[in-house]
């Protein structure tokens, strides 16, 4: 079990005047706590033939386990997978929680609040690996390396825009509106901060659509700010459960 994770923090409102808007351009994940093992998928799935079992029974034989694992991921047995739980708390620009929320069988959510708290001024800028230019038609496209050119003006341009919007939302709550109404001139770029729990199961949907792998059998081409997301969970989850992320892999990434 790992700590719970304070999620934000109230800025004191003598110090709001001060606030001054901040750049980054990675995100944060961090797995908070979990009950999550591959043993969880063999107490599972060997109940339907052999009864209950004590976790001696299920870890005797590692080969045998393994096989099991592998078996009900190539032959999309997925109801084993889900037993199981992990809470990561994300803090990522709105507009990676808005893909989230596609993601909803086996999720739930719990996002920090611009109706109940001061939003902080912490804005998405794409560094130099982030691809700028899109080409190609809807359904058929690629991302191209920008120009410095281009590169520059993302960063001005977006910089500039974060800080009237936010000069903005000062002046609308300095001037008593509510925060439910001021934080509209806030942009998806604003990071928020989130917990999200899922099981194995879900979490492999995720990955399967959010991640681009060399092992995946069916091709995805996610936005590279929620990839970023689920490359730092993949890494928490493939630590817990080897055996299941294993299968994942060899079976060519499809959930099962």
């Amino acid at each position: 079990m790992g700590r719970i994770h304070q999620a934000v923090t109230d800025t004191p409102a003598d110090a709001a005047d001060d606030l001054k808007p901040g750049f980054r351009s990675d995100v944060t994940v961090e797995l908070v706590k979990h009950t999550a093992s591959d043993s969880d998928v063999l107490f599972a799935a060997r109940v339907s033939t052999l009864g209950e079992q004590s976790l001696e029974e299920l870890q005797k034989d590692p080969e045998r386990s393994k096989g099991l694992i592998n078996y009900l991921m190539r032959d999309r047995h997925g109801s084993p997978f889900e037993h199981n739980s992990m809470t990561f708390f994300i803090n990522a620009p709105i507009f990676v929680f808005r893909e989230f929320m596609r993601h909803r069988v086996g999720w739930s959510y719990n996002e920090e609040s611009g109706r109940y708290r001061e939003l902080q001024p912490v804005f998405y800028v794409p560094d130099e690996s982030r691809r700028l230019v899109q080409e190609g038609r809807p359904g058929k496209y690629v991302f191209v390396e920008g120009t410095r050119a281009q590169q520059e003006l993302t960063g001005r341009v977006m910089e500039d825009s974060y800080r009237h919007a936010y000069e903005a939302y000062q002046e609308m709550l300095a001037a008593g509106v509510a925060r439910e109404v001021a934080r509209s001139v806030l942009p998806v770029g604003l990071f928020s901060s989130m917990y999200a729990t899922c099981n194995a199961r879900s979490l492999m949907h995720f990955l399967g659509l959010r991640t681009q792998h060399e092992l995946a059998r069916v091709p995805s081409f996610p936005q590279r700010e929620i990839e970023m997301v689920g490359e730092k969970m993949e890494a928490e989850w493939a630590r817990l459960m080897p055996l299941t992320y294993a299968a994942f892999n060899g079976n060519g990434r499809v959930a099962p």
